[in-house]
């Protein structure tokens, strides 16, 4: 190590200033479901990839456009959140549950990432909205018979169809 100051790391209660700002639990950025839920950094990977569709003259050279990829099994998810994403009948959710979002709306990849993010997020609160529970009606009378008359009345057309008799 040099003797110069600026090269030196300050060190508090025996851990250098940069360890501590490393593994700080308040420096960790969140996505945040609920006030209660929120998922780590570390839980998301982004893979950079290029995007399709008409491009310029950086077309072939910029990967602007972002695959989200996360484990829905090894999240650090409640339970009931997990089974909910898992009984999604959802493309993006694969059979290992990795939910993959690509994301490619815009120009730049930060971007691209937010918008990622965000579809994650609602992803994941829709899946845990509670399904609203089907009411069984019956049929008013008068809508049975206005069936009945359609029936009848189409069932006398289809028996004009027929041969004539001579």
């Amino acid at each position: 190590m040099s003797d110069n100051p600026l090269n030196q790391v300050p060190v508090i209660g025996g851990f250098s200033l940069s360890f501590i700002w490393l593994f700080s639990p308040l420096e960790v950025p969140l996505l945040e479901i609920t006030p209660d839920i929120q998922i780590a950094d570390w839980e998301i990977e982004f893979q950079p990839i290029r995007a399709q569709g008409a491009g310029g003259q950086n077309v072939n050279k910029v990967a602007s456009a972002v695959h989200l990829r996360f484990d829905v099994r090894r999240s650090s998810l409640p339970p009931y959140y997990k089974e909910r994403l898992l009984r999604l009948s959802d493309q993006r959710i694969t059979q290992e549950g990795v939910i993959v979002i690509k994301a490619q709306s815009y120009r730049t990849l930060e971007l691209n990432k937010e918008d990622a993010l965000q579809r994650l997020k609602e992803l994941i609160q829709d899946a845990t909205k509670p399904v609203k529970p089907r009411r069984a009606t019956k049929p008013t009378k008068a809508s049975q018979r206005r069936r009945v008359d359609k029936k009848t009345q189409r069932g006398k057309i289809k028996a004009l169809r027929g041969r004539l008799s001579s």
